[in-house]
């Protein structure tokens, strides 16, 4: 167990492709007007959350 406030591995890439997903859907939203492109904002977002909970249930050792 590692004490890097930082994610690594799955949960770096997680956190990034989510990154990327949201930040791609909110310019195509922005440039074309469609609404549809809401949706990739909202899957780009939740697999950002999805790494970031990954990463801190790894820091804590899974205790609640």
């Amino acid at each position: 167990m590692t004490t890097t406030p930082t994610p690594r591995g799955w949960e770096l890439l997680l956190v990034m492709a989510g990154a990327l997903a949201a930040m791609t859907g909110t310019t195509a939203a922005y440039v074309t007007h469609e609404h549809a492109w809401r949706y990739l904002v909202m899957a780009g977002c939740s697999v950002q959350v999805l790494g970031w909970l990954r990463h801190g249930h790894r820091q804590r050792g899974g205790a609640r």
